[in-house]
């Protein structure tokens, strides 16, 4: 087993089942539900990075606030969702994300379930990169990878794997499999270099000095996928907290007063969740001992409750 299964009592109490039942009552630990939850406890790449640690204590204190969220009041059905725990994290980061890809791959291959990781370090979009282009073969449509980040993270691999190498490793990997598309990258945050190696392999970015300079950020990542729209894609969504603005999310790893407002970025979400088949999302470096009010992990929670329909 390389899921470890959480202390559901340490994250959340029940009060109603029966009148008021929230999301803690209905996750389980079963394999056989239409979205499947799972936690990377792993800060270290974010430390090899330079980064500010804490991503590793993350996953529990989305589930925290996700656990107490209720389903939509206007749907009468609940979702199914289980909960597999966090992966059981070992001695080498790079051995950890191939147990991730063999679990995955092994287990959730169906292309109907909808799968949720939650992070820790931004180098497990690795894994569920790899994960999301082995089930790329179920649709007859280019597969999409969507990243929502401050930062390219394609840094090569020079030593230790770190929270900034995934796509370096997905686009070196599978450089004609995906189209890669990146939205919110900040200049101060990123090297003439890496930027044209992505470019180079297809990278198609929006950079977050070009939102703020238009009239409508919502408008403007909208034109940025007009084309993209029109069809079905399968889609793996990756955010990276520190998209936002430290305003909405202080508890990540590298967080600066300019980023993505929540009101844009949840208007083209609804688009991509609605046009798209998001098949996998994945949410990293949310550090809750960096945190202000949990306005992070509620960030990270609010995001999650969105994608479980």
């Amino acid at each position: 087993m390389s899921f470890k299964k959480i202390d559901r009592s340490s994250i959340f109490q029940s009060r109603d089942k029966v009148h008021d039942p929230r999301y803690g009552d209905l996750i389980d630990t079963e394999n056989a539900s239409d979205y499947i939850l799972y936690g990377y406890s792993d800060d270290r790449g974010v430390k090899n990075n330079g980064g500010r640690v804490g991503a590793a204590l993350g996953p529990d204190a989305i589930r925290k606030i996700l656990y107490k969220m209720t389903f939509s009041p206007l749907i009468e059905k609940p979702p199914s969702i289980s909960d597999l725990g966090d992966l059981e994290i070992g001695d080498d980061i790079l051995k950890d994300h191939n147990k991730a890809i063999d679990y995955l791959m092994q287990n959730f291959d169906e292309p109907l379930k909808k799968m949720i990781a939650l992070g820790g370090g931004h180098d497990f979009a690795y894994p569920d990169g790899k994960f999301f282009l082995q089930r790329k073969k179920h649709s007859s449509l280019k597969p999409i990878i969507i990243n929502f980040d401050a930062h390219l993270d394609c840094r090569p691999v020079d030593g230790d794997i770190n929270s900034g190498t995934p796509f370096y490793r997905l686009l070196s990997e599978h450089p004609e499999d995906f189209i890669f598309f990146e939205i919110g990258l900040q200049k101060q945050c990123n090297s003439r270099s890496h930027y044209q190696w992505a470019i180079d392999r297809g990278l198609k970015s929006l950079w977050l000095e070009d939102l703020l300079d238009s009239k409508n950020a919502f408008e403007s990542m909208q034109r940025f996928l007009a084309d993209k729209l029109k069809e079905r894609h399968p889609c793996f969504l990756s955010i990276d907290l520190d998209v936002f603005s430290s305003a909405i999310a202080p508890g990540c790893s590298q967080s600066w007063p300019s980023g993505l407002d929540f009101e844009s970025f949840w208007k083209i979400y609804q688009i991509l969740l609605k046009k798209w088949d998001v098949m996998q999302l994945g949410i990293y470096e949310c550090a809750p001992n960096l945190d202000v009010d949990q306005r992070t992990s509620r960030l990270a929670a609010k995001i999650t409750h969105r994608y479980i329909k």
